[in-house]
């Protein structure tokens, strides 16, 4: 009987025996089988994040992010233990203890595949959905699944626990184009993952099993559900008290999506960056996680956006009301669901909230916006809104609101610093500014439209379009280098121009259609007289004016070479404007534009670092004479090499050539053109900018014909800013709009925020200049006791002469001389 016993025993454990043998066997055979379709050693090690662009301004704020796929990696250590604990309860409480496979769930796993014949994923620990999600495809099958254990096991072999836990929450979908918990955090809660609650967190840890169905915003009550099952399971495992599993299950689920975390408005810079880092790097640009400084200062950017805004928000408001943006029936009783939908197809424009009117009153209206609920418009909310006349001016000033405004209407409105509202309709000009340290040529700021997401054209860097007299303080610097004077008298009378580049004659006229006679040069600038202008053009000649204008980096081709270039007729950009006024600013040094600081790669390796020229008249390095020891006006001192790109001698730093922006223009003729354009503030046509209530600021405004476009460059030593307004499709602005009405105001309003608590800086006179009294009336030197008599600077070695007791004015010719004179000179 035990002889009996002890064969079927002997059989069984033999057979159990050979099926174990026949097993290792058969995985054996598996492996080799399957081995060179499992992936190598080096690709589990360098597993890759699929990370967004970012884009900064230079003060590390958050400019934009591009990319399909929204990540933001984690370090272990910086993944709260809390969310560690919420997805080891929801998806593999056994991950420390495993080597990868969870065998007895696999085997249930298995089982149930076997009864249900259903392939269904199941039996899964963490590294196998790591492995799954990294390097197999979505195929199911029993080989896929051999595939996947023998890629756990690798992964378990060459990873530490620690590291497959980070990959795993920073690599894996959990819905709504958020890859990993950092993107999930930010894009379900608009937070950062240490800043989310319990039931946040458990919400996140409840999406890794079906991610684009679980998520709070595909289905809220869905992710409720899945909240609760990983709070009991945290229960369960003691990794949460009873009260907090309480407190959590009866939070609500927000399901509202959030966009990154954007801290500064600059869309147009931003798409400057992904456009340059697409050109350098392809469509790695947007998954290699790159980082990109730019030159953009984020405190600057604010004010740049809200002067171009506010410039132009004002001149449509003096130009009347277009009409209601739509129009919708409200049916009787409406209330804030029917207020909503009515407002569904209109969206927020450059910070304009559209608003449906619900009521109106004799002297004020009631409207709803989503973002601002039920607001009043009271009477000066709304009274500006007459109807726009033909010629651009308006009609009569309303009486009540109900002469513009009716139930149903979409108006937009704007909330002011005060916190009342106002209507306000999204203006149909457009405009662009750009703010630059004219000393390197990083830009500081730039906007190019009134909202970039109702058109992303440039218009700072695009649009080409003419300057006008802006444009003339290129021309008065050609004209001091070829031996004019701030005091050179140029007539401002009538001429015709007979010019076959022209085509015909030309008769051209000053703005305010009025004729001064002979005036000073800087009188001429001061007023922006083209007749002025166009008499020194002839004079210095079309082929010099060119070819000196191009110093300023203008293309000498872009150029027109004829005398209508004297009244701005060329094409150029804002951001080529704000280019070629930092010359001025700098004294006389030509800088380069740029706006990429610096791009760091996801290692925090710097791989690219901008390495711009820098204006700077003391940083010209000493001659041979100076550090052989001749004579200098420097302290004695050895040449000391401090680095490879700079040299210490005599108290002073020199910086090597290769950093030095080339002088285009000598320090005299850029301190007298820029006292000059210091004139047009003070007593010109830019006099508005006083009440900026500085001495260092100058510049120039600028009109085209027509009103077709308006202008204002100006600066001072450390900041240039050029602001523009016009229509796309070109057309005039209207009666009055010009440079100083139009476009100044942007400038201000950006300069009086920039130069906020900046001392003034005011620029000091280099050698050669000399300072004399001239009669104002003649430009020549003055003669004792004078009444007319000012001080006016030179160059040394073009002063004026002693003006005659007989001495005629220019232009004071006989009548028989007039004609002559009324076709140029």
């Amino acid at each position: 009987m035990r002889r009996y016993l002890k064969s079927p025993l002997r059989l069984i454990l033999a057979g159990l025996i050979g099926a174990g043998g026949a097993a290792v066997l058969g995985l054996a055979g598996a492996y080799q089988y399957l081995r060179p379709s499992l992936p190598d050693v080096s690709a589990i090690k360098d597993i890759r994040l699929q990370v967004p662009l970012r884009v900064f301004s230079r003060d590390g704020r958050l400019i934009a992010q591009f990319g399909e796929q929204r990540r933001i990696p984690l370090s272990f250590e910086a993944i709260p233990s809390q969310m560690i604990n919420a997805v080891l309860a929801a998806e593999d409480d056994r991950f420390f203890q495993h080597g990868g496979v969870d065998y007895p769930g696999l085997a249930r796993a298995v089982i149930r595949h076997l009864l249900s014949g259903n392939k269904a994923e199941g039996g899964s620990t963490i590294t196998m959905q790591l492995a799954r999600g990294v390097f197999l495809s979505p195929e199911k099958s029993y080989r896929r699944k051999m595939v996947e254990i023998f890629t756990t096991l690798r992964i378990e072999q060459e990873l530490t626990k620690q590291e497959i836990l980070a990959l795993y929450l920073n690599k894996m979908f959990l819905g709504q184009r958020a890859y990993g918990i950092g993107a999930a955090a930010e894009v379900y809660y608009g937070k950062a993952v240490d800043q989310l609650t319990l039931p946040e967190i458990a919400v996140i840890a409840g999406t890794f099993r079906l991610p684009s169905r679980d998520n709070p915003v595909a289905n809220a009550e869905l992710a409720r559900q899945r909240r609760s099952y990983v709070l009991r399971r945290m229960r369960e495992k003691e990794f949460i008290t009873q009260a907090e599993y309480e407190s959590a299950l009866n939070a609500p689920v927000e399901s509202k999506l959030h966009g990154p975390a954007v801290e500064v408005e600059a869309p147009y810079i931003a798409e400057m960056v992904r456009a340059d880092l697409f050109n350098r790097l392809g469509a790695d640009a947007y998954t290699a996680g790159y980082e990109v400084i730019t030159t953009v200062d984020s405190r600057l950017q604010h004010a740049a956006v809200k002067a171009l805004r506010g410039a132009l928000l004002d001149y449509d408001q003096r130009h009347g009301y277009r009409g209601p943006a739509g129009r919708v029936p409200l049916p009787s009783g409406a209330r804030e669901k029917e207020w909503s939908q009515a407002l569904e197809e209109y969206a927020v424009r450059g910070g304009l909230e559209p608003a449906v009117v619900i009521a109106t009153e004799e002297k004020s209206a009631v409207a709803y916006s989503r973002n601002g609920g039920r607001i009043n418009l009271g009477w000066s909310a709304i009274s500006w809104a007459r109807s726009p006349l033909p010629d651009g001016s308006v009609g009569p000033q309303l009486q009540r609101a109900a002469d513009v405004l009716a139930v149903g209407d979409i108006i937009y409105v704007a909330q002011e610093v005060s916190g009342n509202w106002r209507m306000v309709q999204v203006p149909e000009a457009q405009g662009a500014f750009v703010a630059m340290d004219p000393q390197d040529g990083g830009i500081a700021a730039l906007t190019g439209g009134f909202d970039y997401f109702a058109s992303n054209y440039n218009r700072a860097v695009q649009a080409k379009r003419q300057p006008g007299s802006s444009f003339k303080p290129f021309l008065y610097s050609a004209a001091l280098d070829q031996g004019f004077t701030p005091a050179s008298i140029v007539n401002d009378a009538p001429l015709v121009i007979e010019d076959a580049a022209l085509e015909g004659s030309w008769r051209p006229q000053n703005n305010s259609r009025e004729f001064r006679g002979p005036m000073r040069l800087r009188e001429a600038l001061v007023r922006s007289r083209n007749l002025v202008s166009i008499r020194v053009m002839n004079s210095l000649g079309p082929a010099y004016a060119t070819q000196f204008i191009s110093r300023f980096g203008f293309p000498e081709d872009s150029l027109p070479r004829n005398l209508s270039l004297a009244l701005g007729t060329a094409q150029v950009s804002p951001l080529e404007m704000a280019s070629a006024y930092s010359v001025f600013a700098n004294g006389g040094f030509r800088i380069e534009p740029y706006f990429i600081q610096r791009i760091i790669d996801t290692n925090g390796k710097v791989e690219f670092e901008a390495q711009p020229k820098f204006a700077c008249a003391d940083c010209v390095q000493p001659t041979p004479a100076e550090t052989e020891g001749g004579t200098t006006n420097l302290l004695d001192a050895p040449i000391t090499t401090a680095t490879n790109d700079e040299t210490r001698w005599g108290g002073r730093t020199y910086l090597q050539e290769k950093f030095l922006a080339p002088q285009v223009l000598s320090p005299q003729n850029d301190y007298l053109i820029t006292d000059m354009m210091a004139d047009v503030v003070k007593r010109g046509t830019a006099v508005r900018a006083l009440q900026l209530k500085r001495g260092d600021i100058a510049g120039k405004t600028g009109t085209t014909n027509d009103r077709r476009d308006a202008w204002f460059c100006g600066f001072n030593s450390s900041l240039v800013g050029t602001a523009w307004v016009g229509f796309d499709q070109e057309r005039s602005l209207g009666p009055g709009e010009e440079g100083s009405r139009t476009a100044l105001p942007m400038w201000i309003y950006f300069m009086s925020e920039a130069l906020k608590g900046v001392p003034e800086q005011k620029r000091t006179a280099p050698p050669g200049l000399v300072s004399m009294r001239i009669s104002a009336d003649t430009g020549l030197a003055a003669r004792p006791g004078d009444p007319n008599a000012i001080f006016e600077t030179f160059m040394a070695g073009h002063l004026p002469p002693q003006a005659e007791v007989d001495t005629a004015l220019p232009g004071d010719e006989d009548e028989e001389n007039k004609e002559k004179d009324d076709s140029l000179f």
